[in-house]
């Protein structure tokens, strides 16, 4: 079933949309045809300091609304984007290009971490100090206020909603850029939520990154900047964040490690290697893309990989047994083709895939063959960079320190999968690894409560978890004197 797409949306201000202060917009296009889906506005300065002005309205009686409130109304967008799960998934395959199946998947995270963070926000407690006597001193958390968050365009619904949620449930209320070239479920989203939630407790502003992004960034009433991009965005932000002295979240790029040990159940890691490193067609922060295999069973590993890209159905997304669609937008399609072509001038094998792909019924799509290369040596730029497509990279080892050495010898520290069946090697590699989500005999889960995020440079502070919502808050203190009567500083 095909569903509509508004052909131009305003700004989403104060629970409507309403009119840019100038005329700049941005398309929407479709990865599948080429086509313009809808038109956004390129929001400026004066368009984020109207999304400020509501949020800041709003936040106040948000937050004296009290938990109980907050977390009844959450749950009421959770439950209404549940039961308008196949139209997001729609709306999301046609920006993105993902499979549906994928789509519909995401669509049902979204909906779980709201109502994780709905619950959780009723466990927040504060302390007391036992100082003495009579002086009692109490700590108690507070929002900060206006959060500005910049999503990306990878998973643009699960993305605002993972991100916006543990914000709106300690009191805060965002104004939420999401990224130009997938805006359309974020809008409709918001245009939702709107019909639950008090004006101004969620704003959404469209617009590139220079603009848009920078002006959120810049802006004096925001406290606090969460981003996820790349490593280069999430640096210029913090920088220009520390102009105005806000705390901030960066959840960067990653260039992660899969180590499979000589003993490791092969048909598994093969299975899990592809979730890994194919899944949203490598477009994930996470791919597990650089796969580091036992010198005695890399071989029979990388058949076992290869026999079974065929075996992916690459096709139309909306069909529902589709696994892979096509990438998001053409200058990263060529981006991606770039890096296959340096792979082949350093000498890599092509094992499988490495080209454009004409699928029916959309022979116009960004389709890109699921990709191997063989022959991979450490120093190589497709094993050192972030390529965020369906491309791996198949290495070697026989010391387990210097695969740890080549592991974490690059900058970035999001994620690293372990296959062996042997719990306590893999609990020490686990260790050992510089990584903040670390899975084992699995790839790619991602359970609401289980911390996320990196080390280095691909980032700090936590997403997804308990402590995310903390990370919302600021700490008051407040020092009591219950004696009966006033002391005198002078006796």
């Amino acid at each position: 079933m095909a569903y509509a797409i508004e052909k131009e949306y305003g700004l989403y201000i104060g629970n409507r949309f309403v009119a840019p202060s100038s005329n700049a917009r941005l398309e929407s296009l479709s990865p599948l045809t080429g086509e313009v889906l809808c038109v956004v506005p390129d929001a400026n300065a004066a368009d984020v300091d109207a999304a400020v002005s509501a949020a800041r309205a709003a936040w106040p009686k948000w937050f004296d609304a009290g938990p109980r409130k907050r977390q009844a109304l959450l749950m009421k967008c959770a439950d209404r984007l549940a039961a308008e799960a196949e139209r997001f998934a729609w709306l999301e395959t046609s920006d993105t290009g993902k499979p549906w199946r994928e789509s519909l998947a995401n669509v049902h995270t979204a909906a779980d971490r709201i109502r994780y963070y709905a619950g959780a926000c009723r466990a927040l407690e504060g302390n007391t100090l036992p100082v003495g006597g009579t002086i009692l001193s109490l700590d108690f958390r507070e929002p900060l206020g206006v959060i500005g968050i910049l999503g990306a365009w990878n998973f643009p619904l699960n993305m605002f909603a993972g991100k916006i949620a543990p914000a709106l449930a300690v009191g805060n209320a965002v104004v939420y850029k999401p990224a130009e070239p997938t805006p359309i479920t974020t809008l409709e989203f918001a245009r939702l939520m709107g019909e639950i939630l008090p004006p101004g407790v969620v704003n959404v502003v469209t617009g590139n990154g220079e603009t848009a992004g920078a002006a959120i960034v810049a802006h004096p009433g925001i406290r606090k900047i969460s981003i996820t991009g790349a490593v280069e965005t999430g640096r210029r932000v913090m920088a220009a964040a520390a102009a105005t002295g806000k705390q901030i979240t960066l959840e960067l790029g990653g260039k992660n490690a899969q180590i499979v040990c000589e003993d490791a159940d092969l048909d598994r890691a093969a299975q899990g290697i592809l979730l890994g490193a194919f899944m949203n067609q490598g477009q994930v922060c996470t791919s597990g893309s650089r796969i580091l295999a036992h010198k005695k069973v890399a071989q029979a590993l990388g058949e076992k990989i290869v026999a079974l890209i065929p075996k992916l159905k690459i096709g139309d997304p909306f069909a529902k047994d589709t696994t892979m669609g096509t990438l998001c937008y053409r200058e990263h399609m060529d981006r991606v083709l770039d890096y296959i072509a340096i792979g082949r001038r350093e000498g890599a094998t092509v094992l499988a895939g490495g080209g454009r792909l004409a699928v029916k019924p959309f022979p116009n799509g960004l389709y890109l063959q699921p990709t191997l290369f063989g022959d991979v040596t450490a120093d190589m730029r497709i094993a050192r960079e972030e390529i965020f497509g369906p491309v791996a990279t198949l290495h070697t080892w026989d010391d387990e320190d210097a695969m740890l050495a080549e592991s974490n010898g690059l900058d970035y520290g999001l994620a690293a999968g372990i296959w062996t069946r042997d719990f306590g090697r893999a609990h020490r590699l686990a260790r050992a690894v510089e990584a903040g989500r670390v899975w084992i005999n699995c790839y790619n889960l991602f359970p609401s409560g289980a911390a996320f995020g990196g080390s280095k440079g691909s980032g700090f502070g936590r997403e997804d978890a308990f402590e995310t919502m903390l990370a919302f808050t600021q700490v008051k203190n407040v020092v009591a004197d219950i004696a009966a009567e006033q002391r005198r500083f002078y006796e």
